[in-house]
């Protein structure tokens, strides 16, 4: 049988029902999951599915992500509710492909680990099953997993694997309306010029996720906890002197009471140089690569390649003797001698984070 995978939170309880109860049938598990935006997200999820697939021994086939094709079948529907017929077409896309993935194999069943996830209709999910059957020749198998307290067990399991638990279904448009319901920003879909790895971003769940991995081969035991902290993103930035724009670089937590300010440098204390309104200091790159140990030529390089924000933070404790400023410090090439004007627009925001620990 064919089993189609979304997610390892749904897949490793399903085929774990599966196996129970099917014991000589042969599961062959295929992620194909198009709508998950983004990439980096779609790489973390697969990554957590080939680790539970691997503990559960069966084979795993990974489909296209064709992101393009998908989004055009949606086009229109962008505003659908969860459930609604955004939804429809997604699975009917996915199911089309599975389907002729099953017939590829010589399958003639399949069944989706979408069947025990709350959040998707098991009435919607069984219509374009059915439709498929008909239109195709492969079985869809509908299993309930979710009643006697299946969804409770789902998510006991999820717990004592250590799976990866996304909060969103993956798709763009579902997600873009479960921040606003939730007032809060959809920093999933940041990606900094800067090229850094952001707390709490999908990047940094991924990279600590392949560390997990290789403590599992190594044998060495762990944990997955959760840490409340405060976040930090930056929408936009500039910096004019007398006129003309020049390259600029604000340190992680950097924020002003307005996205505005203007004014000229006041004066200057060991290596830092403060604006005469807010509290704005500036520092220039030969002091930034002074105090990090670092070696940027040029501002432009450090905007578009900057170090680890930890970098950022211990720099910034060291320049204010604090680690919970947030006051504006801005790199610049050379200090500037005219009338400034800094745009600096941010959120700062309470936020928890994944963190891996190992234990004894």
């Amino acid at each position: 049988m064919l089993v189609h995978i979304c997610c390892s939170v749904d897949s490793h309880f399903f085929i774990e029902k599966l196996q129970h109860e099917f014991p000589d049938e042969k599961l062959v598990g295929f992620f194909y999951d198009p709508n998950i935006h983004p990439y980096s997200e779609y790489s973390l999820r697969l990554l957590d599915v080939m680790r539970s697939c691997k503990k559960l021994g069966i084979e795993l086939i990974e489909g296209p992500y064709d992101f393009e094709n998908w989004l055009d079948a949606v086009r229109g529907l962008e505003n659908e509710p969860e459930k609604g017929a955004r939804c429809e077409v997604c699975f009917d896309r996915r199911f089309d492909v599975s389907a002729h993935k099953a017939l590829e194999l010589g399958e003639k069943r399949m069944t989706t680990t979408l069947l025990v996830s709350p959040k998707k209709s098991q009435e919607q999910l069984i219509r374009a099953g059915e439709a498929f059957r008909e239109s195709h020749g492969v079985e869809f198998v509908a299993f309930d997993y979710r009643k006697e307290g299946g969804t409770a067990d789902q998510s006991r399991v999820s717990k004592e694997q250590q799976l990866y638990r996304q909060d969103y279904c993956g798709c763009l448009f579902g997600l873009a309306m479960q921040r606003d319901q939730q007032h809060r920003l959809m920093d999933e879909m940041f990606s900094p010029l800067s090229r850094q790895i952001l707390p709490a971003s999908i990047e940094e769940r991924l990279e600590m996720y392949e560390r997990r991995m290789k403590l599992e081969e190594a044998g060495t035991a762990y944990r997955i906890i959760k840490e409340r902290f405060v976040n930090y993103r930056l929408l936009r930035s500039s910096l004019s002197v007398s006129g003309a724009v020049v390259p600029s670089y604000p340190l992680f937590y950097s924020t002003i009471n307005r996205t505005q300010t203007n004014g000229v440098i006041d004066f200057e204390c060991e290596r830092q140089f403060f604006l005469n309104r807010e509290e704005v200091r500036f520092i220039t790159l030969d002091t930034f690569n002074a105090l990090t140990g670092l070696n940027y030529p040029h501002t432009q390089e450090l905007m578009f390649d900057a170090p680890p924000v930890e970098t950022e933070i211990t720099l910034r404790a060291r320049l204010s003797g604090t680690p919970f400023s947030t006051s504006a410090v801005i790199v610049v090439d050379e200090i500037p001698a005219g009338k400034i004007v800094l745009t600096l627009e941010t959120k700062t925001y309470d936020d928890t984070k994944e963190k891996l620990i190992t234990v004894n």
